[in-house]
This record gives structure tokens, sequence and C-alpha cells, in this order.
């Protein structure tokens, strides 16, 4: 079809050449978004040589879903420097981190139904319960809120984060039904209460102690990450540099040497703190097994030390 001899459109001869309704061109128009160029003398809207290529533009963005203040944004940036698409770039990538976020929320609802459906009739009422009071994809707001309220409380803010990197497991973006089930009961675990018969607290958190938080929890880490390569190879434990570091960490929270006398202490100490292997359970779940293997976590980490010093003291009697 050629161009009109004037140079301007009529509504229906632009919206045939870009194959929409002339109620489509309309809607765009009322909104400001294809300005007329002119009006005929009979009142009808003309639209200039350059209206084709900005409704073309229009309806590819609106393909990818674009709000209309978003099309409006990058069609006043196009025009204004001379299509330096910056705009569009933003509004492209807002767009794509959208879409992942449904996209996640898609993939645990599809795991969480796939959960329902394939468990015994006498469990569904239990996990759905237990489903429903997760979002999706689930938030890592209350593992974090639980181990905030549990950690010493002048224990400085970099400490914690650092812990709370290693503590609190990421759900997996593309979940099977077993890791959403596991998450779900880690989130009611997290956010129930703490067992009256029990301490919450571990005697390390004492008020002589908690100036000694940050030292204490970053050899911590240290020595998870020693004792990661022989849970990961299913050596049994004992001593050596996981172990020393582990006791080192504890010693200097108490502010003493470490020995032998001390680590008898500790492993008495330590047997009477309140532990959560549940929690570690459930974090081991959600990461899924790697190799054939099941994950490790710090708490499996700090069972294994616990185990080597436990044999390292006794060896020492």
């Amino acid at each position: 079809m050629p161009g009109p001899a004037d140079g301007l459109w009529s509504i229906g001869e632009l919206a045939e050449r870009a194959g929409v309704t002339v109620k489509t061109v309309r809607f765009y128009s009322d909104r400001g978004l294809l300005p007329e160029t002119a009006r005929s003398a009979g009142g009808h809207r003309r639209y200039g040589s350059g209206a084709l290529d900005r409704l073309r533009l229009i309806r590819s963005l609106r393909a990818l879903d674009l709000p209309l203040p978003e099309v409006r944004r990058v069609l006043e940036d196009e025009a204004g420097d001379g299509g330096a698409g910056t705009v569009l770039e933003d509004a492209v990538a807002a767009r794509l981190g959208g879409l992942g976020r449904q996209l996640a929320a898609l993939r645990w609802q599809e795991a969480g139904l796939r959960l329902v459906r394939d468990c015994p009739p006498r469990e569904r009422a239990d996990r759905l319960r237990l489903i429903a009071a997760v979002a999706a994809p689930p938030s890592t707001d209350a593992p974090a809120r639980f181990w905030r309220a549990w950690l010493p409380p002048r224990m400085p803010a970099r400490a914690v984060s650092a812990f709370l990197e290693h503590a609190v497991p990421q759900p997996p973006a593309d979940p099977v039904p077993a890791q959403v089930l596991a998450f779900a009961r880690l989130h009611a675990l997290v956010t129930g209460p703490c067992p009256a018969a029990r301490p919450c607290q571990p005697a390390v958190h004492g008020a002589d102690a908690r100036s000694r938080a940050a030292v204490l929890y970053a050899g911590l880490a240290e020595a998870y990450g020693l004792a990661a390569d022989p849970l990961r190879s299913g050596r049994a434990p004992h001593a050596g540099a996981a172990l020393d570091c582990f006791a080192a960490a504890y010693a200097a929270a108490y502010g003493t040497g470490d020995g032998t006398a001390f680590r008898r202490r500790l492993r008495d100490r330590l047997a009477a703190d309140p532990r959560f292997d549940r929690y570690w359970e459930l974090v081991a779940e959600v990461a899924g097994p790697r190799d054939g293997r099941p994950a490790v976590t710090p708490g499996t980490a700090h069972d294994w030390l616990l185990a080597a010093l436990d044999a390292d003291v006794e060896r020492a009697a």
C-alpha cells in the first residue's frame, strides 16, 4: 500500500497499514501515545509519516507486556535522545525480573500441587496447611528472624550477616515436591515457640561472652569449612585442624586457653546446650543431595566436630 499523497494518513489507512483495528489506533491516540498531526476539514484525525513506525513500536512493546506508563517512557526516551534506548533497557530488565519472580512462584506452586496430589489422602490436610503458610516462592525472612532472636544481642551486624549466609537456606529455583515440603516444615519449625522443657540459648551466649560473639562465630564458620571436606569424603570424626579451630573459637569466646582440661569442660557444656538437629536436617533436605551425598550444613559440621571432640577427650583420658 503506497503512502498518502499529502504525507498524512487517515486513521483507517494507518490501521490497515499496521494490521490493527481502527479502535486500536484510537485507543493509543486517545492516551497520547500516538499523537495526531492534524485534522481533516471534516474533523477526522490525520497522522504523519512517522506514525506507522511509532505504532509498530508501541505494538512490539505491548507484546512484551510492558504497561502503558512504561511504553510512554520508552517512546519519550526514543524521541528525546536519538533512540539511545536506556529507558527501554531498564523497562526490559524490570520486566525480565518480574517474569523471573512469576516463573519461580509457578514452579513452587507446581511442586506444591504435585506434593498434595501424590501424598496419601490422610496426609493431604496437613500438607495443605503447611504449604499454605509459606509464600510461593518462599521468603527467607522467618528463618532469618529465628536466628537473629537466637544469636547474642550484642553481636555485630556484619558477623550476624555472615552467619545468616551459612545458616539460612536459599529456596531452590526449580524445587521438587520434597524440597517444598522441607521448606514448609522448616518455616513451621522456626515460627513455633521454643519448647519450655529445655533452654533456648547456649551457655556461650551469656552476658560475659556476648562481647566475644563475633570471634566465636567467625571461628566456628572457619571450623565448619575445614570439616566439610572430611564430611563429604565420609571420613570418621578425628583430631586435626578442624577440631583445633573449633576448640579455639570457644576458648576465645570464654576468654581462656585451649587444652585437654578445657576440651573436657567444653564437651560437657556443649552436650547440655540446645540443639537444632531438626533444623539442620530440614536445611539439608531443602538443599537436596549433591553428587549422591547429603548436603553439608553447619549442623552436620557441628555434629562431626562434637564427635571429634568427644573422641579426642576420650583418647586423652
